[in-house]
């Protein structure tokens, strides 16, 4: 794929729709359907997310009770199927300007070579918050390298958590059977021993591990960090207010997290939906403190927009605001 993706043939529209309204208001004639059309199009940004349960989601739609602004500004939220999707949807779905992922999914496209060039075309307007990858295990396992020719479950395919599992185990070269059921039916597996381990990305503390008792024979296992997952993740840590049930009081469990990312097309300086996507930008940074409060997602208050994200490229309007500390 290349950065004559023709994704945006809509561009031409746009244009004409919006000279046809600026004919109509000169002559004084109601608008014609064409001018409709342009008018509500020129302020729309869709932003693709995640599903209805997840994180992602309810970020969307928190930015669209923020941001919108009649004609001037519409947030669109949609719903996605994962970080690697969300991607391909950001190249080549018309109406998508914006998508929430996960850091580490530049990485394994390059790593499985999905995309060529995609560096050159994925940017981010800013990081957002981190999410902690889990990996829950039986009580005899000790080590992440006790997992090896063990089967462990992965989510289902295609997902963040099954693209960040496969990063982790690679780049600790540890060989697993990877099962890609759902968390809910995994989670019932591993309690009947038919599976050693799963792998959950989410921000702690996730409502999937609320019901487990201290006796339920289950435990998180560390993450050693190395060299090459500093790479791409972060360190973080799981501690006894977090899992009361799960992590002893002077035993907290060492692990790591992966960033969500606001990531967006590399349009061009000049066209159209460059100048949409940079009015959005400057509306999230004017209206950012409304984000930190209540009701919005209590993640948001873990949002620095000035954090930068190593093995990405900044969204030009983003950069320069950031130059002239408006962060």
């Amino acid at each position: 794929m290349t950065s004559s993706l023709p994704r945006r043939p809509l561009l031409l529209g746009t244009l004409l729709g919006a000279a046809s309204a600026r004919m109509a208001a000169a002559q004084g004639g109601p608008p014609s359907l064409s001018s409709l059309v342009a008018r509500t199009n020129a302020g729309t940004v869709g932003v693709i997310s995640g599903g209805i349960d997840g994180t992602y989601v309810r970020i969307a739609a928190d930015l669209a009770a923020v941001l919108d602004d009649g004609d001037a500004l519409r947030v669109l939220p949609i719903l996605g199927k994962g970080s690697l999707q969300n991607i391909r949807d950001i190249l080549a779905l018309r109406g998508v300007d914006i998508g929430i992922v996960q850091s580490d999914v530049l990485a394994y496209a390059r790593r499985e070579h999905l995309i060529p060039g995609l560096d050159s075309l994925i940017q981010y307007i800013a990081k957002l918050y981190d999410e902690e990858v889990h990996i829950l295990a039986q009580r005899d396992i000790e080590r992440i390298e006790d997992l090896a020719g063990k089967p462990v479950n992965f989510d289902v395919r295609g997902s963040g958590t099954a693209m960040t599992a496969s990063l982790i185990f690679d780049r600790l070269g540890v060989q697993v059977r990877p099962a890609h059921d759902t968390q809910d039916l995994a989670l019932e597996r591993l309690k009947r021993g038919e599976i050693a381990a799963l792998v959950y990305v989410a921000g702690k503390p996730a409502r999937l591990f609320a019901s487990l008792p201290p006796d339920s024979g289950l435990h998180f296992l560390p993450v050693p960090m190395n060299d090459a997952l500093l790479e791409t993740y972060l360190p973080s840590r799981f501690a006894r207010a977090d899992y009361p049930a799960l992590v002893p009081e002077d035993a907290p469990v060492d692990t790591i997290a992966v960033g969500a990312v606001m990531a967006v097309y590399a349009w061009q300086p000049g066209t159209e939906r460059y100048r949409k996507v940079a009015r959005f930008v400057d509306a999230l940074l004017e209206k950012f403190p409304a984000f930190q409060q209540p009701p919005r997602h209590p993640k948001w208050r873990e949002v620095n927009l000035a954090a930068q994200l190593p093995g990405w490229t900044r969204f030009v309007p983003a950069e320069a605001l950031q130059r002239a500390q408006r962060f």
